[in-house]
This record gives C-alpha cells, sequence and structure tokens, in this order.
C-alpha cells in the first residue's frame, strides 16, 4: 500500500495551457503536470523565482489525474497594446511602453474550458528525503499562502480543494476511492450529462508491464525545468481505462 494526496480541480473558467505559438494560446482538454504543481507550489508559497523549491516539487512528487469532464471551450479575444522600441530602448515599465512614440496593437487569443472538472493525486516518489510531506501539502490547500487559481488568475477555484489522504494500491485505485466518497461526490449528478469516458492520466507506475487497462502513452511538454524562463520538458503520460467500483457489475 501507498499513500495518495487526493484532491478536486474544478473551475468555472480554467485554461490548462498548451504550447504558446504567436498570438493565439490554446488550451489542452486537462491540467497539465505543470499547472498543479504551479497550484500546489502557491498554496506553500514558494516564489516563482525559488529555482531549488520549484525542482523538488517536480523531482519528488508523482502526478495522477482522473479526467472527469474536460468542459466545453471558449475563445476569447482581445486587443493588446504592445510599444515598438527604438533601437537600444528598452522599456522599464508598462506605463513607458505604452506612452512611447510608437504603440501598436493586435488582436490576440486565448482559450478556454467551462466547467471542467477532474480529481487529482500526488505521491513521493522514491526518494531518499523528500522536501515536504503529503501532509505539509494537505495543510497548505487547506490554508493556501497565494490565491491557487486553475490556470490563469482569472480562473478561480469553483469548488475546495479539499485534499484526503488515502491508502490505495495505486493511483487508480486512490482516485477511484476518491471518487466514490470525496466531498465533490454530492455534484457529481449534475455533471452526468457531460461525463463521458472516464480515464486516468499519470506517470508512470511499477507494474506497468504487463497491465491489460493501459490505453495509450502521450508525449507531453509539461515537466518544468524553469518557471522564471517559462520552460517545460517532454513527460510520458499514461493513459489509464477508469471503470469506477461502484460501476462493476
Amino acid at each position: 500500500m501507498k499513500r495518495f494526496l487526493t484532491f478536486t480541480l474544478f473551475a468555472p473558467i480554467a485554461s490548462f495551457g498548451a504550447i504558446a505559438v504567436g498570438e493565439r494560446r490554446e488550451s489542452w482538454s486537462r491540467p497539465a503536470r505543470s499547472a498543479v504543481l504551479g497550484l500546489v507550489g502557491a498554496c506553500l508559497g514558494i516564489e516563482r523565482e525559488d529555482a531549488e523549491e520549484q525542482a523538488a516539487l517536480e523531482r519528488d512528487f508523482g502526478f495522477a489525474l482522473l479526467c472527469g469532464t474536460s468542459g466545453g471551450p471558449l475563445a476569447d479575444f482581445h486587443t493588446l497594446q504592445v510599444g515598438r522600441p527604438a533601437r537600444g530602448q528598452t522599456f522599464r515599465t508598462r506605463a513607458e511602453e505604452l506612452n512611447s512614440n510608437t504603440v501598436d496593437t493586435i488582436l490576440t487569443r486565448r482559450d478556454y474550458r467551462v466547467s471542467a472538472w477532474h480529481l487529482a493525486a500526488l505521491w513521493v516518489r522514491s526518494v531518499v528525503d523528500p522536501r515536504w510531506a503529503l501532509e505539509d501539502l494537505a495543510d497548505a490547500m487547506k490554508q493556501p499562502a497565494f490565491t491557487p487559481y486553475l490556470g490563469r488568475r482569472a480562473c478561480p477555484l469553483g469548488l475546495p480543494l479539499a485534499p484526503q489522504i488515502i491508502d490505495a494500491d495505486s493511483p487508480a485505485s486512490a482516485l477511484d476511492r476518491r471518487w466514490a466518497s470525496g466531498p465533490e461526490a454530492e455534484f457529481r449528478p449534475s455533471l452526468a450529462g457531460t461525463i463521458q469516458d472516464l480515464f486516468v492520466a499519470r506517470d508512470r507506475w511499477v507494474g506497468d508491464e504487463g497491465a491489460n487497462n493501459l490505453l495509450r502513452s502521450e508525449e507531453r511538454r509539461d515537466a518544468p525545468i524553469s518557471r522564471t524562463r517559462w520552460q517545460f520538458g517532454l513527460r510520458t503520460e499514461v493513459i489509464e481505462a477508469f471503470s469506477p467500483t461502484e460501476n462493476r457489475s
């Protein structure tokens, strides 16, 4: 048996940022590992510039996600004013940029997900001395140092994280128990029309070899390397079929 910290991820509007190219900021259908670890870091009060503690979060914890509903897409179109610096000029403030002689206006698009709902699980990887215990993370989620949000500051949580530590044989088993008895279970009937194919997206797990419930593997660029430089590495994510115990005959 292993211990898992489970918590809910729900927001009326969320953004699960994909790779950003040009003037469009797309959204994945489910949270990235970097986004969830960033939320946990906000609860702990870790500054973006604190490379050592940011690296400890990435190193010490495994991550799994029970995908309940990805929500509907929402596109936000808005204009953005950008100052065009002269040769050798650097804007020191936003006000200085907007007061420059040449200001261009561009149209940008940011994609969101409406009423996305997922359950997450974290566990301590095989490290000798992890920086935080699961209880530390749970306490921080109950009284976060910084306001947690789901993707962007304009995306506040719609339900408490409600952390629970569960003993289970695997990430899927822990999420199964959370699905059946977690505090957000009472909201599931209202989501019945949107929940379709449930699945677990997770880091690799001992015993994956020979497992018959694995659907596929995906490569995602969501492993944090540097928060200040906005750099992320590739990670293999395992997709596992999920059938709640309560629905099995």
